[in-house]
């Protein structure tokens, strides 16, 4: 053993684990099983703030439809896109409360078809119950306007049949808000590096999205109840076509795949048996023409996280990896849109808050120009397609503990 041996051991001993964790950042060592130090560089960087832009085109949009709380992320991006919310129209009266005191000028439509009147509205947004988003855009377009669901866009496979026949009739566009991909800004700068090629090529995604059935006051993602349709999979889709579509499109996103088959899928209700026709567990494998892909979902979020989810995205490239830690750094800090690079040359972090969002302009800009630069209306719905065959073809799985009192 060499002096220089010795004394690291001895000051290793000496700072013990919890003061090593802390000092490693710091320090950029490691030492791999021949004793020698690692070559790359730890870096830390912060993505500046962009330039406050003009909105460069003006729409006229309305909501109908706002059973889920998503409606205001879809409003607010829009509005950042150029957008004038004009109309509205809801029949949940906690809902309708809610966002009138959100928006207190917005006027309110009595009907649906008095929206789908209106020729003034080119774009239409919809939370309403998930099981009736689709035959809703189906009839927006048919109304000459294009429609912005939010997820998931469609239940069933007859409904898909519906929207792609339709989109194929009338030229309009059918979008889909995947929040967690458009609306979490370490997931835009992940898709902006992995374009560059900073990974090399993708090989496999892998998606962890834990959720929490209600949040307590003060809470990020809001407090309260579910109401009655989220505990109905006929209604809500199922846990892999609801939350889990917002995985299969990031899958379809960073690998660059076209084309892509569900391998396996299972679910469970392991700890909510007075809704037997919920799920708290979900997981699947995906195979695509340009990747792989591993999906798990939850709701067994604990209160402790202090938020709704400590989702997580990885990317496996040829040349190097990362890692997006969405909404909260869990043990470190509250802080979400936290990156992770490691490539051939160094491991880096990357805080993403100060990004700009492009979802809402680019699809004003679509609705504009007839363009699909927000969203590949086929990657769209085939995210779609795969999350419903998912959650039909599931192995429905039960554990011994569960028979137990």
């Amino acid at each position: 053993m060499t002096i220089n041996d010795q004394s690291r051991r001895l000051f290793l001993q000496g700072m013990g684990a919890a003061g090593l964790a802390g000092a490693l950042p710091l320090m950029a060592v490691g030492a791999g099983a021949s004793g020698e130090g690692l070559s790359g560089h730890v870096l830390h960087e912060v993505v500046p703030p962009g330039p406050v832009e003009t909105p460069k085109h003006a729409i006229r949009f309305a909501v109908c439809g706002m059973s889920h709380d998503h409606i205001y992320l879809m409003v607010e991006a829009i509005r950042r896109g150029g957008g004038e919310l004009v109309l509205a129209y809801a029949t949940e009266p906690d809902k309708i409360a809610g966002f009138k005191k959100r928006y207190p000028d917005v006027k309110w439509a009595s009907t649906v078809e008095e929206i789908l009147n209106d020729k003034s509205i080119q774009l239409v947004l919809s939370s309403q119950i998930a099981s009736e988003r689709a035959p809703l855009g189906v009839r927006v377009m048919k109304s000459g306007k294009d429609f912005l669901s939010d997820k998931p866009g469609i239940t069933t496979l007859d409904q898909l049949a519906a929207v792609r026949k339709t989109i194929s009739e009338t030229g309009r566009i059918y979008a889909v808000e995947y929040s967690e991909r458009f609306d979490v800004k370490a997931a835009v700068k992940a898709g902006e590096l992995v374009k560059q090629g900073v990974i090399g090529r993708v090989i496999q995604t892998i998606n962890i999205a834990p959720h929490q059935i209600s949040q307590r006051a003060g809470d990020a993602g809001g407090s309260g109840g579910r109401p009655d349709w989220f505990w109905n999979d006929a209604q809500f889709g199922g846990i892999l076509c609801d939350i889990g579509s917002h995985q299969i499109d990031q899958f379809l996103y960073y690998t660059g795949s076209t084309k892509a088959e569900v391998v396996a899928s299972q679910i469970a209700n392991l700890q909510h048996p007075e809704h037997p026709h919920f799920q708290d567990f979900g997981d699947m494998m995906l195979h695509g023409n340009n990747g792989c892909g591993y999906v798990r979902l939850d709701w067994f979020t604990p209160y402790g996280l202090g938020t709704w989810g400590d989702g997580r995205l990885f990317i496996l490239g040829t040349e190097g990896y990362i890692e997006a830690r969405k909404y909260t750094n869990v043990a470190v800090n509250t802080q979400g849109n936290n990156l992770f690079v490691v490539d051939g040359k160094s491991s880096r972090y990357i805080d993403c808050n100060n990004l700009t969002l492009p979802f809402g302009p680019q699809l004003v800009g679509d609705v504009v120009n007839r363009t699909h630069t927000a969203q590949d209306q086929e990657q769209c719905l085939l995210a779609a397609e795969l999350s419903i065959k998912a959650q039909s073809n599931a192995k429905r799985v039960h554990l011994d503990w569960q028979k137990k009192p």
